[in-house]
C-alpha cells in the first residue's frame, strides 16, 4: 500500500497514470530524464498563454512580467545551490552546453601545450569529449582517474595524478552509469592544493541531494533542468564570479553586449555576458518551478525514498542467478546497473518494455567505462521521488518473466 505522501507525490505526475502495452507504466529511466509535475506543466502553459514576451528589452507589461519571472527563476537557482550571487548563475541549454562553455572560454584562455586535464573513468561523454577537443587543439593531454572494481574512484591514484601539472579536474558528482557518489568536496580541496581548478558535472546530483557550491568550493558546477523535474533545453552553469569575469564571451549577439559600433563591441555584465540571444524563457521559468517542487517535497525525503528503493532493488536482483550488478560502492545514489549472463541487455530491455517497465539499456554515454568492465553495456534502473516499492516488485517480477523467456 502506498503511503499518503507517495500518493500525493504521484498524483502530481500525470504521465505516470497510463498503461504501456496494456500494463501500468513503471518508469525507471530517471537518470536519462525525470517526469514533470503538474505545477511545472502549468507554469509552461501559463507562460505561453498569459505572459509570452521577450525579456530585458521591453517597457511594456508583458516584457516586464516575463523578465521578472525569468530573473526570479535565476534567484531560485542561486538559493537552491547557495551561490554567492545571481551573477554567478548562467542559464545554458543544459549540462553539456555548460561544460562546453567552460571549455571554449576558460579552457581556450588557460589551457596550453603540455598542460593536463584530469577526468575520471566514470565520466559521461559530455564531460569527456569537450576536453578531448580542447586538448587536441591546444596540445594538452588528458589523464584519467581510475576506479576500483566497486565503481568508486581510486583517490590514491588521484593524488598521484595531481602531481603532473594538472590545470583542471573535471569530474561528476554522481555517476549516471553506476550511481557512485564521488567525494567532490575532498577532491576539490586536493586539486586546489595543486593550483588546479575543478568543474563538477552535477547533472545526476541536483535531483537527489543538496548541493552547496560554496561548501563544495568547486570553481564550476553544471546541471540540467530536465534531470530535476524541469523542462528540457535549459540548464545552469555556476562559476565563481572572479573566474567568470576573466572569461571571454562564447557566443556573440544580442543581450551579451553593452554597446556595439562597427569598429568594436563592449560586453555586458555577468551573467548576461554568456547569454547571447533570446534564451529558453519558458524553460528557465519552468526550472524555477521545478526547484519549488523539489523543495516542497524535500531533498531529505527524496534521498530517503530513493535509498529505500535502491536497497530493495539491489537485494532482489542479487538473488537472481547469473545477474551481476555493476557499481557497488557504499556511497551510491538510486541507480542499479546490471547484466545477466548470456542475455543481451537490449533483448531484456525490450521484453521489460512490453510489460510496461521503462529502463535504459546500452553504454549510457559512458562507453570507456563499459570497456573497462569489458561489457557492451548494462540494463539500468534509476529511481525518482515518485517511484515506489510496489513498482520495484513489478520490475523484478517482469525481469524474472523476461529471463524465463530468453533462457
Amino acid at each position: 500500500m502506498l503511503t499518503s505522501i507517495e500518493k500525493d507525490i504521484r498524483s502530481s505526475f500525470p504521465i505516470l497514470h497510463q498503461k504501456v502495452n496494456g500494463n501500468a507504466l513503471v518508469y525507471f529511466d530517471n537518470a536519462a530524464t525525470t517526469q514533470k509535475p503538474q505545477e511545472v506543466i502549468n507554469t509552461l502553459v501559463d507562460y505561453y498563454s498569459q505572459t509570452n514576451s521577450n525579456i530585458h528589452r521591453g517597457v511594456h507589461y508583458l516584457s516586464q512580467r516575463a523578465t521578472e519571472q525569468y530573473e526570479g527563476a535565476r534567484i531560485k537557482v542561486q538559493k537552491h545551490i547557495n551561490a554567492k550571487g545571481v551573477q554567478e548563475v548562467i542559464f545554458t541549454m543544459g549540462t553539456t552546453d555548460a561544460i562546453n562553455l567552460v571549455a571554449q572560454t576558460w579552457g581556450r584562455s588557460n589551457i596550453g601545450e603540455g598542460d593536463v586535464i584530469l577526468i575520471s573513468a566514470l565520466e559521461h561523454h559530455s564531460n569527456m569529449v569537450p576536453w578531448q577537443m580542447l586538448a587536441e587543439e591546444k596540445g594538452a593531454s588528458i589523464e584519467v582517474i581510475p576506479i576500483h572494481e566497486d565503481g568508486s574512484l581510486d583517490l590514491t591514484a588521484y593524488k598521484e595524478l595531481l602531481q603532473k601539472g594538472v590545470k583542471l579536474v573535471a569530474v561528476n558528482h554522481i555517476s549516471n552509469a553506476l550511481g557512485t557518489i564521488n567525494p567532490v568536496k575532498h577532491m576539490t580541496s586536493m586539486a586546489h592544493e595543486h593550483h588546479a581548478l575543478v568543474l563538477v558535472d552535477g547533472a545526476q546530483a541536483t535531483p537527489h541531494c543538496p548541493v552547496d557550491v560554496q561548501d563544495l568550493d568547486a570553481d564550476f558546477y553544471a546541471f540540467s533542468g530536465h534531470k530535476v523535474y524541469g523542462p528540457t533545453g535549459v540548464g545552469v552553469l555556476y562559476g565563481k564570479e572572479h573566474l567568470l569575469d576573466q572569461m571571454p564571451p562564447w557566443r556573440g549577439g544580442g543581450e551579451m553586449i553593452s554597446s556595439v559600433s562597427y569598429e568594436k563591441s563592449t560586453y555586458n555584465d555577468l551573467p548576461f555576458k554568456f547569454e547571447a540571444g533570446t534564451p529558453n524563457i519558458a524553460g528557465g521559468i519552468g526550472l524555477g518551478s521545478a526547484l519549488d517542487f523539489v523543495n516542497k517535497v524535500g531533498l531529505d525525503y527524496i534521498a530517503k525514498q530513493e535509498d529505500l528503493l535502491l536497497k530493495a532493488a539491489s537485494e532482489s536482483l542479487t538473488a537472481i542467478d547469473g545477474l551481476r550488478i555493476f557499481g557497488t560502492s557504499e556511497n551510491k545514489a538510486g541507480v542499479v546497473s546490471f547484466l545477466v549472463d548470456g542475455i543481451h541487455p537490449y533483448d531484456l530491455g525490450t521484453l521489460l518494455d512490453q510489460m510496461g517497465v521503462a529502463v535504459r539499456t546500452g553504454h549510457h554515454c559512458a562507453e570507456p567505462l563499459m570497456n573497462h568492465f569489458k561489457i557492451p553495456g548494462t540494463i539500468r534502473a534509476s529511481f525518482a521521488c515518485y517511484n515506489t516499492l510496489e513498482e520495484v516488485e513489478v520490475f523484478v517480477k517482469a525481469l524474472q518473466r523476461g529471463l524465463n523467456m530468453l533462457r
